[in-house]
């Protein structure tokens, strides 16, 4: 666990272990259990955690619930929720070098990548609901009986809010779930994956400086099997929020009704078609087919890997596509030279290089990557890999692989490729790449996904609203949007006759 005393984070990790965050308090684990959270670019332990389980979750929940029945954060006034959550978003900012640090040793994405994306969209989607929170209006409805009864609508919080985040973006998905949630007057249980907890329990230290009340926001780190499960099925949780596989999600789902039938929303898998017409700025598509597969590893479920590449552009964009590849720098995630850091845990470098092979033996041509890099043999580290001639029904164009693969699938026509395109189980983002103004308009309304870039790909702003369509998510978050997953709308009816 030696970590370098010039980096921002070194005293933080020298903690040890992590404790829960409960109520306010810093706490040990009801069993005494700790887990390993280990360093992917070296495979070395990074920090010891003390593992929530059932027991944990109990404890956390009761905590939320008392700050909420109490009135402590709900009843606040909206202006000083406000207030802290600004502040929230200050001192994001004020430590984005211990973020990006956490985020980078822990996960192993490359630090300038947490520099200049997760920490500064992390720290502005706090600010924007800071900016909600006093916005939160009802309204009035014009009845069958007019001058005979007033009839008007309040926002109220939804209560005890559990919520369970990944480990690919573990920073800036607690963001986007806390955020909103804390804006509306909830309280909040957050378990982080246990691949990638130190970023939550140091937004935990953020949440105490900037004030927020004992219990408003509480943080369980442990496994899904245990402390993830308790959450999604406690009675005594009113909203569950989840970003993570279609797998799980389904779990989660079933669990929410067999208790008490909580409040549920699900951001799930994605296979995203990124399509690229002969008319596009192929430098540009080029470029951003690389980003918006090859970007955190790959490891986004709004990863586009598929590429779709009209016919007579296809070789000449493969062939730019690879000379990118080839010239990636692969390293650990906290060096700043890196393009490219490990996959988060042996794991899941397991199961990329398994759909690797997959991919080959299903008859899928390799121009580049699909191997550990020379070098590198202690991290978790996969070159970026780019498979070409790829049937649409193969496995490596139909599953969530979750990792730097790309598969390349060539189209003729519009309507070839809209079909090609929506043959999926997702429907989370897609991305078309034209100069044709009606062609865009047309490709966008007939792509089934949440999100549709045109001439971009994954741009991201709190303001913009977030989920996808079929088995990729239930519900919107970000933008006026999550506002609906953490208020109750009540009517009120007065008889004024």
């Amino acid at each position: 666990m030696a970590i370098a005393e010039d980096l921002e984070v070194a005293s933080f990790l020298k903690q040890q272990p992590k404790k829960l965050f409960i109520g306010g308090r810093w706490v040990e684990s009801a069993s005494g259990k700790t887990f390993e959270t280990i360093d992917p670019s070296s495979g070395q332990v990074l920090a010891k955690v003390a593992e929530g389980d059932v027991e944990d979750i109990d404890r956390a929940v009761a905590a939320a619930r008392k700050a909420h029945e109490s009135g402590v954060w709900r009843e606040l006034p909206p202006a000083e929720r406000a207030k802290m959550l600004w502040k929230v978003g200050d001192l994001i900012e004020e430590r984005a070098q211990e973020f990006a640090q956490l985020d980078s040793l822990d996960n192993g994405k490359p630090i300038n990548e947490m520099l200049l994306f997760d920490v500064p969209m992390s720290a502005a989607t706090f600010r924007y609901y800071a900016g909600w929170a006093t916005k939160l209006d009802g309204a009035t409805q014009q009845t069958s009986f007019p001058g005979k009864y007033l009839s008007y609508t309040l926002r109220e919080p939804v209560g005890v809010v559990g919520q369970i985040i990944p480990w690919n973006f573990p920073l800036m998905m607690a963001a986007w779930k806390v955020a909103p949630a804390l804006a509306c007057g909830n309280t909040v249980v957050l378990k982080p994956s246990e691949e990638t907890p130190l970023s939550a329990l140091l937004l935990a230290e953020i949440m105490q400086e900037a004030e927020i009340p004992d219990g408003v926001f509480n943080v369980v780190p442990g496994f899904g099997e245990t402390a993830g499960a308790r959450l999604a099925a406690h009675p005594d949780v009113d909203k569950i929020a989840f970003t993570g596989s279609t797998e799980v999600g389904k779990l989660i789902a079933k669990a929410a009704a067999d208790s008490n039938l909580k409040r549920v929303s699900l951001e799930l898998g994605g296979k995203s078609p990124n399509i690229v017409f002969s008319d596009a700025n192929l430098r540009r598509a080029t470029s951003s087919a690389f980003l918006g597969n090859f970007y955190n590893q790959g490891q986004m479920c709004s990863a586009g890997s598929r590429l779709f590449v009209q016919n007579d552009v296809y070789d000449k964009t493969l062939d730019e596509l690879t000379k990118i590849v080839e010239q990636t720098r692969l390293g650990p995630g906290i060096d700043p030279m890196t393009q490219m850091g490990p996959l988060v845990s042996r794991k899941q470098m397991e199961r990329v290089l398994g759909y690797i092979s997959v991919g080959t033996k299903e008859g899928a041509r390799l121009v580049a990557g699909g191997k550990k890099p020379e070098g590198l043999d202690s991290g978790f580290f996969v070159t970026p890999t780019v498979f070409a001639d790829v049937d649409g029904k193969m496995r490596i164009a139909q599953e969530e692989i979750f990792g730097p693969v790309l598969a390349a699938i060539p189209f003729s026509s519009e309507e070839d490729l809209i079909a090609k395109a929506n043959d999926t189980m997702y429907g989370l983002v897609a991305g078309v790449w034209t100069n044709d103004v009606k062609r865009a308009h047309r490709v966008a309304h007939a792509l089934k996904a949440g999100a549709v870039y045109v001439n971009c790909y994954n741009v991201l702003d709190p303001a913009t609203p977030w989920g996808g369509f079929k088995q990729s998510g239930w519900g919107r978050e970000l933008g006026a949007y999550a506002l609906d997953l953490y208020t109750e709308v009540k009517n009120v009816i007065v008889d004024i006759g």
